[in-house]
């Protein structure tokens, strides 16, 4: 390697981040019996507030300052006191409700004070959309990331919430089985807290694997992330990920892929991809993304 070269590799490379990231697939248990309907039922992984208790044995300190983000929810106060109500259950008592729901929001005092003292975040489910496009640029995200990068604070998405986590981010499916028609899947920068990444949740439940090959397929050079419900990863280090909860992951990797024609077909015309890598992977077990872009040790 050539010392240029190897000079425009390290003033590329971001720091390691301090912070944990906690991305989960949707409708992790909060207390009450598992989802009608559900594979939980049967399942031997299934444990009752087992994703939130993973979010409580990371935080640091006692009694941690925990801010609960509704911002992509529809129906944000009762997406907050689910989860006031959940962490109760786990003696988690300081909780607080960081109101945002407009951009002229997110510069309010009381919510940047409030996020600079957090030792714990989460994003609800909603829209994630709306998490970008209220957040964007604001200083209350520059807060969070620059506490994910310098502070042991943990920072956690479910549904929604996971989704807006990653860049690129999935926003919309055209149809219910998006994805086979290229312009079925909508993508646009995500809160970029991973970059290189994309990840989709209620994955295995509503069958976004397609929609996430096509994702792969624009830029292969992106790992997919697939979360099925009650299902989540814990990422350390901005690229080492440990699998929590009941159900799988699915991971997607074009890396390697050797064919697509989605820059060739018009929209609207089915998509193609060779050669993708596909994981499988449960409670427990462990993944690194070796990606050239993301954090590095």
């Amino acid at each position: 390697m050539t010392k240029k070269r190897k000079a425009l590799e390290q003033s590329s490379e971001c720091p390691t981040p301090k912070g944990v990231l906690i991305a989960i697939g949707g409708k992790e248990n909060k207390g009450q019996a598992p989802d009608e309907g559900s594979n939980q039922e049967n399942n031997a992984n299934f444990i009752e507030l087992g994703i939130l208790t993973c979010f409580k044995k990371e935080l640091k300190g006692d009694n941690p300052l925990i801010a609960i983000i509704p911002t992509a929810s529809s129906q944000p106060e009762e997406s907050a006191q689910d989860y006031i109500k959940a962490f109760a259950e786990l003696n988690l008592t300081n909780v607080k409700v960081v109101d945002i729901r407009c951009r002229e929001d997110a510069s309010k005092p009381e919510y940047l004070d409030l996020i600079e003292q957090a030792k714990g975040v989460m994003f609800t489910g909603g829209d994630q959309l709306r998490l970008t496009a209220i957040f964007g640029g604001t200083d209350f995200l520059t807060i969070i990331k620059n506490r994910y990068t310098y502070d042991s604070i943990v920072i956690a998405g479910t549904s929604a919430g996971a989704m807006a986590l990653s860049t690129p981010m999935i926003y919309e499916g055209a149809s219910a089985d998006s994805g086979i028609l290229k312009g079925d899947v909508r993508i646009t920068t995500g809160l970029e807290f991973m970059k290189d990444v994309a990840i989709d949740t209620h994955f295995i439940a509503r069958g976004r694997i397609v929609r996430m090959a096509q994702a792969v397929a624009t830029n292969p050079g992106c790992i997919g992330i697939g979360l099925e419900e009650d299902t989540g990863i814990i990422v350390r280090d901005g690229r080492l990920i440990e699998v929590i909860g009941s159900g799988l992951i699915v991971i997607v990797d074009g890396h390697f892929s050797t064919e697509t024609n989605v820059h060739i077909v018009h929209t609207g015309a089915p998509v193609t991809i060779r050669n993708l890598i596909v994981h499988m992977l449960g409670k427990g077990d462990q993944y690194e993304i070796n990606i050239t872009d993301s954090y590095h040790k």
